[in-house]
């Protein structure tokens, strides 16, 4: 993984994104019980979600202690602006129910890499949460190319050129 930005000083990085009934914010140690109690109850979904086969999440799941560090660590990589990731919360409920990555793409640079999964208790959110998070990164953020995923076919987000890259 790199340690150079993925957005530039001068962008502002959204803390929170809500749209559709669904709230995303930036993922940090406030979120360990209801993180935790959400992947760790859907490893098996998670892992047959396209972009999580890779070994995440760890089969036999983590301690919350150890979830936490790890909170801790994505926390520190979006104040260094390396990668960012979000909690997804149901407003309706105050759950949980899923989490957003964008990291730096292993196949160019200046291209992103963004992944999301649900728990298997709210599968029925992963078209809808794919979709809102695809026209947030065509509508917000300044990546020239993003590779993401609709629905089980990955596809590649490229913002038009009349489009500020800001």
């Amino acid at each position: 993984m790199t340690d150079l930005p993925l957005v530039a000083a001068s962008f502002a990085v959204p803390d929170v994104f809500v749209s559709q009934g669904l709230r995303l914010e930036l993922l940090g140690p406030q979120h360990n019980e209801a993180d935790h109690a959400a992947w760790m109850s859907s490893i098996a979904h998670i892992r047959s979600t396209p972009g999580f086969d890779q070994g995440w999440p760890p089969a036999a799941g983590m301690t919350l202690a150890e979830n936490r560090e790890d909170l801790v660590g994505h926390a520190q990589r979006s104040r260094q602006r390396v990668d960012f990731a979000y909690s997804v919360i149901e407003i309706a409920t105050g759950d949980v129910v899923g989490c957003v990555y964008f990291e730096p793409s292993p196949t160019g640079e200046q291209e992103v890499a963004a992944s999301s999964w649900v728990s298997a208790a709210r599968a029925e959110l992963d078209g809808p949460l794919t979709e809102i998070v695809g026209a947030w990164l065509r509508a917000a953020w300044p990546f020239a190319v993003v590779h993401y995923r609709r629905g089980e076919v990955p596809v590649t987000i490229r913002r038009s050129s009349e489009q500020p890259m800001g």
